[in-house]
């Protein structure tokens, strides 16, 4: 699927990041960065190994605490929820790991309806037979609804891991470097269904990768992460219309066409 124009509502943000800073020791992982996403968009946080694009995720969902600055997801100030507020709002967020987060012991079927049982008090056997095949449909693999993960290809389990977040229905997915450890080939088929699921589930999606492709074939905006901050913010050819000598490297490495 070609990536399109969303319907994205810059009026309503429903990330929005200011001044926020992280340290490790001595190391300066985020120096202070502002970023929004709107409702609708495909945001690509796009960087080198080891600038803190992963860091950033788990800031967002509350896994790690900033030093400085503030994170609202959904109008809620992450910062200051309680640990139960901060699982309700964990529920409304969909995270599409590196390495899909699969239970080796289960099934597909099982693995998607882990989240439904754990997460729908009272929800009928129907309603999880409906949602498990509704997704596995939106991601292609109705076929393997009874296989284990150890049965499946790399880009089938990265398949599998999207689906099961999307049985919840999230409104915000997060993206961790999806494109990770694939061919060619599958990482064409992984960027086309980050599109169809912003298209059919009108997601907002924040996607973290140090892929061109990825980030050119997705994003509706890029947010270039180098030295601890947002060097660079726009569309994809906005971004590297520049002689940055930090970001031609990295360009040029990628090579796009």
């Amino acid at each position: 699927m070609k990536h399109t124009a969303a319907n994205i509502d810059h009026n309503n943000a429903v990330i929005s990041i200011r001044g926020l800073e992280k340290s490790f020791g001595d190391y300066d992982v985020l120096r202070g960065i502002d970023l929004d996403l709107y409702q609708g968009e495909n945001l690509v946080v796009l960087g080198r190994s080891g600038t803190g694009k992963s860091v950033l995720i788990k800031l967002i969902s509350g896994l790690l605490r900033p030093d400085k600055g503030s994170i609202k997801v959904l109008g809620n100030d992450v910062l200051m929820l309680s640990t139960k507020e901060l699982q309700e709002l964990r529920i409304r967020i969909g995270f599409s790991f590196q390495n899909s987060a699969l239970y080796d012991s289960m099934t597909v079927r099982k693995n998607l309806e882990f989240p439904l049982v754990r997460n729908r008090k009272g929800i009928t056997r129907g309603e999880i037979d409906n949602a498990v095949e509704t997704v596995l449909d939106a991601v292609g693999l109705s076929q393997t609804i009874n296989q284990m993960p150890s049965e499946l290809s790399g880009g089938q389990r990265k398949r599998i891991g999207i689906a099961r977040t999307l049985i919840l229905n999230p409104e915000i997915m997060l993206y961790d470097e999806p494109t990770a450890g694939l061919d060619p080939i599958t990482c064409i088929e992984i960027n086309d269904l980050i599109n169809e699921v912003q298209q059919r589930y009108h997601t907002s999606s924040i996607i973290i990768t140090h892929d061109l492709t990825c980030a050119k074939s997705t994003g509706d905006r890029i947010a270039m992460l180098l030295d601890g901050q947002f060097q660079r913010v726009g569309k994809f050819d906005e971004v590297f219309a520049t002689d940055d000598e930090r970001v031609k490297p990295f360009f040029d490495y990628n090579f796009i066409q």
